[in-house]
């Protein structure tokens, strides 16, 4: 499967900026089952400077400064993705909890150990015992390992209410435990938190979900978003995908711009501006387009 896709986000200031400088994570990665054709940044005023990295995890990053007065900030990324996942084997994999634990614990390999830091508190993310006992009964030692993940992902989706308008980056996850609501981010972030306070490895996901029109109807320009969800380590083998807001394991539907602790490892777009005033308002339009 092939897309084509926009991602553009402006900000407007309700007063002038002296000084900005920014980060993105914007710019989809190559990994397994995906490929980069061409990926293109344009930011509106012109940067003083920019530089595109890779960063610890192998995102790609895109530093930039804009260094003279602007009322407004626009970027655009522009990306071609071929999307070619195999059918991972990972599913049918027999290897239960007790064996994930053993193996994170005693790091016999290098995957192991460097999987292992995702085991642990991250910037947004604590583990506990509540947290864990969500979801304890579903990772019993003799338990099939990718079936409890699986259960979990189920459990997500129908404990929770998809609603927009409950949370925002920083939103407790707490809050989103309490009031059953939350996004695509909070969902993610719930999965990650629980497996991390059971001791496996579970890293946040950032990027894009095609969706599609009601039949009959004209897909809107602009009306696709950014998209989360995450990955579990199975020792001996890979990575393995969940999406809990759709109760899915991704496939070609899914195109992944980068991956870390939690959502403040891969935040779209972030930095700090000198001036700007007490108000800014934020506008984004993402559209996902399938061309082969």
């Amino acid at each position: 499967m092939r897309y084509r896709i926009s991602h553009t986000t402006k900000y407007n200031y309700a007063d002038q900026v002296s000084q900005g400088y920014n980060i993105a994570y914007l710019i989809p990665r190559d990994c397994r089952g995906q490929r980069v054709i061409y990926s293109n940044i344009s930011i509106d005023p012109i940067p003083a400077t920019r530089i595109r990295r890779e960063d610890y995890y192998g995102n790609v990053v895109c530093h930039f400064s804009v260094e003279k007065p602007h009322r407004s900030l626009e970027v655009t990324v522009e990306s071609e993705i071929e999307v070619a996942p195999s059918e991972s084997r990972l599913l049918s994999s027999g290897i239960t909890c007790g064996e994930v634990l053993a193996a994170l614990n005693s790091g016999q390999s290098q995957d192991d150990i460097e999987a292992s830091e995702f085991c642990f508190d991250s910037p947004m993310l604590s583990g506990s015992q509540e947290i864990g006992d969500y979801a304890r009964d579903l990772f019993l030692p003799e338990n099939a390992f990718v079936e409890a993940v699986t259960a979990l992902n189920s459990r997500i989706y129908k404990d929770f209410q998809y609603d927009p308008s409950f949370s925002t980056v920083a939103t407790p996850l707490a809050d989103v435990m309490k009031n059953r609501r939350g996004v695509c981010q909070d969902f993610a972030h719930l999965a990650i938190a629980v497996l991390r306070s059971l001791g496996y490895a579970s890293r946040y996901v950032s990027g894009y979900l095609e969706t599609l029109p009601p039949p009959g109807q004209v897909k809107l320009q602009g009306a696709d978003a950014s998209h989360a969800w995450f990955s579990v380590f199975v020792p001996g083998d890979d990575w393995l995908d969940f999406d809990p807001t759709n109760d899915i394991i991704p496939a070609d539907q899914h195109v992944t711009t980068g991956w870390g602790r939690d959502y403040s490892d891969v935040t779209p777009l972030k930095g700090i501006v000198f001036g700007g005033g007490s108000n800014q308002k934020l506008s984004v339009a993402v559209d996902v387009e399938r061309v082969s």
